[in-house]
């Protein structure tokens, strides 16, 4: 199996900055873990227990700092529950408080956060509608604040809620404030507002804070400062590329008269990947997308200054917590040479504290380079190139496509492509049109018709490994996770006679199988993408490769997670099942225990593994 990875990453901060949670994935399922900063428990740290088998996929403090929520995937499967614990290390009761039964429905329960003292959750049954809602973690009563199909809650603070809705690439935030329903932003088709924070100025956003690390008042609902939620106004920040190529920062006021907005920050031609706000409204942390990589800023909100870009201790960083009163931000951060970690930075003195005192002995690589690549109809786009250490001969190249379609290849941390390297193979990550990051026009660069352009770039990106003699024209393979399983597919029917191998995870064989048996809200987002099961059913069937399985001609890993209802098992069940009634090389892996993402660590060693293992084979003709 090679070196353990440990990695951690998902850290929440208490409010008064003294402690904080955060996920550890270092054997089985990943866990929540409680560590202490500060005070008498200073260093020590303890596993947070849940009486369910499954990797926790979230976890948050409460703004009073009672409580802790955590999201957990029974069996690595898609579907969620959620489950609450106190802050006390010698309280070990944990309880379930979504209501949805038992592990065997077909619903599901995402963490979104917390309004005060209760936990902000979307709840979706069998029908795909999701209802928005606030859970008592004591009693497990629930408000309803909204319930619609395709209806995501974002944020919710003292009688309003942020909803965002809409497909896939056309997403928008409405203001909920009692009976009334309100749009942020001006129609823009094709535009993405998906992320906001509420920020009410009548009363604290959370609590009151006093000196960092010290509460002088805490949370109390509005009703004790005599707000009513249906006066007055609400301001909040959102991320929107809304009349701009690029993501920005936009903060947002909503009156009885109406609805204004203005720029906070933006950086022309990069991304804002993400932000957040601390109680006290006093500080903002910002993480700009500059080609993949991450830069750090700090926002003084209140004359919107904007400090220099703080140099991280990595190359990719995100989940962003920060504490009450502004002093302190916690991040994950990952590089090729370092799985996810936690870091906390002083935002006065700019100063790191890693949290992670165990060494790393996992695979590691060195830093990719940054390639630009022309495609046959003259659109660029990047990639990044891993080359395999000094003294080590190369053998071939691999070009590995990333999910989304909208995801975005960046140079954090892979437990795969270590091994490929030291094996000799070169690694290419491209971000082929319709990647995030990039800005919303070429994010909809592949929408529909469009796509099979996108397949041919990754033609494109065989060629460039030749031309630039990275890789011999019969030593090249193509493989990927999701849409990226999916993208590798069609690569190898296609433009067949480039590939001598192909490595498919949790990818989607045939468009039409995929809209029938995948959760239908994830369906319905995905239209505008792909096409419409009906009305464009004869581009679904050109652009599905189970259709065209007679040119797949390259030996074909397939893997797939057993629990998988985003994409499910029977995608790859169908092509293994066609490749071999024609006799071609295929081996197909499942993980019967594990869902689309893979969570298990045994389960993901052993994947490394495989892929080393069948490219290395594909290279030197050894199957």
């Amino acid at each position: 199996m090679g070196p353990r990875v440990r990695a951690i990453y998902g850290a929440s901060l208490s409010p008064d900055g003294t402690a904080f949670a955060h996920i550890v994935d270092d054997g089985g399922y990943p866990r929540a873990v409680q560590r202490f900063l500060r005070g008498w428990r200073a260093s020590s740290s303890r596993d947070v227990e849940l009486p369910v088998d499954g990797p926790v996929t979230r976890v948050m403090h409460s703004a009073d700092g009672h409580w802790l929520a955590c999201e957990v995937a029974p069996e690595g499967a898609s579907r969620t529950q959620i489950w609450v614990v106190t802050t006390d290390p010698d309280d070990r009761d944990a309880r379930r408080i979504d209501g949805l039964g038992s592990d065997t429905d077909d619903a599901t329960a995402e963490l979104i956060g917390w309004d005060g003292t209760q936990v902000a959750a979307i709840l979706t049954g069998q029908d795909g509608v999701g209802e928005s809602c606030l859970i008592d973690p004591a009693t497990g009563n629930r408000i309803v604040l909204d319930r619609r199909s395709a209806g995501r809650l974002v944020d919710s603070w003292a009688g309003a809620a942020l909803v965002r809705v809409g497909p896939r690439g056309y997403r928008e935030l409405l203001m909920l404030r009692g009976l009334t329903e309100i749009s942020l932003l001006p129609y823009d088709p094709g535009s993405v507002t998906d992320m906001g924070v509420i920020l009410d100025d009548h009363s604290p956003r959370r609590l009151r804070a006093g000196a960092e690390g010290e509460l002088s008042e805490l949370y109390q609902p509005a009703s004790a400062y005599g707000l009513n939620s249906t006066e007055g106004f609400v301001r909040a920040l959102i991320r929107s590329d809304n009349g701009t190529d690029h993501a920005r920062l936009l903060e947002v006021t909503v009156t009885e008269g109406g609805v204004t907005y203005h720029v906070v920050a933006e950086k022309p031609g990069f991304e804002l990947d993400e932000f957040v706000v601390s109680d006290d409204l006093s500080t903002v942390a910002i993480l700009w997308n500059i080609n993949g990589c991450s830069e750090l800023q700090i926002l003084r909100y209140s004359d919107y200054t904007l400090s220099p870009p703080i140099p991280l201790p990595g190359l990719v960083a995100s989940e962003l917590s920060i504490s009450a009163g502004g002093s302190m931000v916690a991040m994950t951060v990952e590089s090729p040479w370092q799985p996810s970690t936690v870091e906390l930075v002083d935002t006065r003195t700019l100063e790191w504290e890693p949290v992670d005192r165990v060494p790393m002995s996992g695979p590691v690589a060195s830093a990719p380079t940054l390639d630009t690549i022309t495609a046959r109809d003259g659109m660029t786009f990047t990639a990044w190139r891993y080359t395999p250490p000094p003294g080590v001969d190369s053998v071939g190249a691999l070009i590995y496509l990333h999910g989304g379609p909208e995801g975005q290849s960046r140079p954090g941390y892979s437990e795969v492509f270590p091994q490929l390297l030291n094996a000799g193979i070169t690694v290419l990550t491209p971000n082929v049109r319709g990647s995030g990051g990039f800005g919303r026009s070429f994010m909809h660069a592949d929408d529909r018709e469009r796509r099979f352009a996108a397949i041919d770039d990754v033609a494109d990106c065989a060629h460039h490994l030749v031309s630039g003699g990275h890789a011999e024209p019969s030593c090249i393979a193509v493989g990927g996770w999701s849409y990226g399983g999916y993208l590798t597919l069609a690569a190898l029917t296609f433009h067949p006679e480039l590939f001598a191998a192909g490595v498919s995870i949790c990818g989607m064989s045939d468009l039409s199988t995929f809209y029938r048996n995948t959760e239908a809200w994830i369906a319905a987002a995905a239209y505008p993408k792909y096409g419409h099961p009906i009305s464009d059913r004869d581009l679904l069937d050109r652009l599905s490769p189970l259709l065209r399985v007679d040119a797949l001609t390259a030996p074909l890993l397939l893997v797939h997670g057993g629990n998988d209802t985003n994409v499910p098992v029977g995608e790859s069940d169908q092509m293994a099942q066609a490749l071999r009634e024609r006799g071609r090389t295929v081996r197909y892996l499942v993980f019967e225990d594990d869902g689309h993402e893979i969570a298990k660590r045994e389960n993901r060693a052993a994947l490394a593994n495989a892929v080393c293992e069948w490219l290395h084979s594909a290279f030197t003709g050894s199957y």
